[in-house]
């Protein structure tokens, strides 16, 4: 099972990418570099490129409406240049808050859009023929009817290091995730519990796996959580609380919040309106305190030797196989020794 890690930009790139670094040569295999609506994720790949040597580089994730689909396919071909084939290109929908309140880009047909944007990706890759894509959300060159009517058919001009880039799409609805088990070469869930998933995605999943192209490779699953290990390090696990009732209970409106809906359907239902009612009127602590101490266990590697690598084993059972993981610690050098200790657990499954 690779290792993988999203880098924290909560204190700026600099300092995070020093870490990425360290926990490279402690065994991480890929990281995800985030943008949500901070610095953009491109800048700190392209210095990770210059700065690491096996990483995988991973766009943790880029929005599907910002950037043109062919902007998009340019941006991750120049990483992979950078970096010598180490690109992944990470794409999500976001959610309406930030893509029309930042953004100011209407909201709409996410499925769509993704399945499209990853078809133009990868004919504009493959350099094959001038690029000339009919989609319904997407139509290159634009129409004769739209605009000036003298876009004509172009090809990128430098041929790109890999005709196939990886693209891992971060995808929860029932949709969007059948559509990433057709299309994707990597999903990236959020808030993934192996005993509950596949009565959350299982249906979904194998719906898209039965229309996947034989010829590509089996769909990449990454999930994992918090990471600390070591005895008597279980009140740990109480440090994910916070992130949990942000995106639970804040993240999105009250009857849009994607994050909300998964949790339900792991069987919290009482549950997860308690958090979102407690978070949205302010009572922050006590949504924090309202997740099942049931859930963070399911949801964690923190805690003994034994504990990880059993909640490892029942991961790789239902389905993961990639890790993505934070490391827990009050110092880099704590998180960077709890990368190395899981390495090494991993290889003894």
């Amino acid at each position: 099972m690779k290792i993988s890690t999203l880098m924290s930009y909560a204190h700026g790139f600099g300092g995070a990418s020093q870490e990425i670094i360290e926990l490279e040569k402690a065994g991480l295999d890929v990281v995800w570099v985030p943008e949500a609506y901070s610095f953009d994720a491109v800048s700190a790949m392209g210095y990770l490129a210059a700065k690491t040597n096996r990483l995988t580089i991973a766009s943790g994730i880029l929005n599907i409406y910002s950037r043109t689909p062919s902007l998009l396919a340019m941006t991750a071909a120049g990483i992979d240049e950078l970096s010598d084939g180490r690109c992944m290109l990470g794409l999500g929908a976001s959610g309406p808050q930030v893509i029309e309140g930042f953004h100011g880009v209407a909201y709409d047909a996410p499925v769509t859009r993704i399945r499209e944007i990853v078809e133009i990706c990868r004919d504009i890759w493959r350099r094959e023929h001038k690029l000339e894509y009919s989609g319904k959300k997407y139509q290159i060159p634009l129409p004769k009817d739209q605009g000036t009517g003298l876009g004509i058919p172009l090809k990128i001009i430098n041929h790109p290091y890999r005709e196939e880039i990886p693209i891992a799409l971060a995808t929860l609805g029932e949709k969007s995730v059948e559509m990433t088990a057709e299309h994707a070469d990597a999903w990236l869930p959020a808030f993934f519990m192996a005993e509950g998933a596949d009565a959350v995605w299982g249906d979904a999943l194998r719906r898209g796996q039965s229309k996947r192209d034989p010829g590509r490779p089996p769909l990449d699953i990454y999930a994992g959580g918090a990471v600390a290990i070591g005895d008597n390090l279980e009140s740990y696990r109480d440090m994910s609380r916070s992130g949990i009732a942000l995106y639970v209970g804040g993240m999105g409106a009250k009857e849009k919040n994607f994050y909300n809906q998964v949790f339900r359907k792991y069987g919290y239902e009482a549950e997860a309106e308690a958090i979102q009612s407690l978070y949205l009127s302010g009572r922050k602590s006590e949504a924090e305190a309202a997740i099942p101490q049931s859930y963070l266990d399911a949801t964690s590697l923190v805690g003994s030797k034994g504990f990880v690598k059993d909640r490892l084993v029942s991961l790789k059972a239902h389905g993961v196989t990639s890790l993505n993981v934070s490391f827990l610690g009050t110092t880099s050098q704590e998180r960077v020794a709890h990368c190395d200790n899981l390495k090494n657990l991993i290889e003894t499954i």
